[in-house]
C-alpha cells in the first residue's frame, strides 16, 4: 500500500515531544526550571488537522509544565506524560476514542517510540530520527524535529485525504 493511502486513513495522530515537538534539547535555567522551544508552523499544522477532523494527541516519556501549557494552548485534548511504556497510552487512546490501529499516526524520533509505531498504520520519523526509527517509518520527513517536521507530516496527511486545497484557501484570498 502507498503512503498517500496509508495517510488517508489517519484519524489520530499522535506525536511525541523532545526531539519531535521540540528539537530535542533539554534546556535549564540555573535554578533548574525547564523550558522547552516549539515551533509556531507546527502548531499551526496541528490546528489544521483538528479544523479538518483529525485528532492530536501526545505521549511523552517525560513530564513538562510547558507541554500541558502548549497543548493546552494548541486544544490538544489527548496528552500522556510520563509514559516510559507508551503502549499504555496508546492502548487507552484507542479505546477512549473508538479507533483501530491502522486509523492512526505516530510521529517520533527515538527507539522509545518504536513499540507504538510498530503498530500504527502509518508512522512518521523526523529527519535526524535514530537510524532503526527511520528504518520503522514509513513516512521520513525532510526537516528534522521542532523546525517544522511536525507541519511537514500534517501537510502531508491533509494532501493524501484531500483536505490541504480547502485548508489552505482560506489565506489565499
Amino acid at each position: 500500500m502507498s503512503i498517500d493511502a496509508l495517510a488517508k486513513k489517519i484519524k489520530l495522530i499522535i506525536f511525541d515531544v523532545d526531539g519531535v515537538l521540540t528539537d530535542g534539547g533539554l534546556y535549564f535555567t540555573d535554578d533548574g526550571t525547564e523550558f522547552k522551544r516549539f515551533n509556531s508552523l507546527d502548531g499551526h499544522g496541528i490546528k489544521l488537522l483538528k479544523e479538518n477532523g483529525i485528532e492530536p494527541a501526545v505521549i511523552s516519556a517525560r513530564n513538562s509544565k510547558s507541554v500541558n501549557h502548549r497543548m493546552q494552548n494548541l486544544g490538544v485534548k489527548h496528552f500522556y506524560q510520563g509514559q516510559s511504556n507508551k503502549v499504555i497510552a496508546f492502548n487507552a487512546l484507542l479505546e477512549k476514542l473508538h479507533i483501530n490501529a491502522d486509523e492512526v499516526a505516530y510521529m517520533g524520533d527515538d527507539v522509545i517510540d518504536l513499540p507504538v509505531m510498530t503498530k500504527v498504520g502509518f508512522a512518521i520519523a523526523v529527519a535526524n530520527a535514530h537510524d532503526l526509527v527511520k528504518q520503522n517509518a514509513h513516512l521520513v520527513t525532510q526537516k528534522i524535529g521542532g523546525q517544522g517536521a511536525v507541519r511537514e507530516a500534517c501537510d502531508f496527511i491533509l494532501q493524501a485525504q484531500g483536505k490541504f486545497d480547502t485548508a489552505m484557501a482560506p489565506y489565499l484570498q
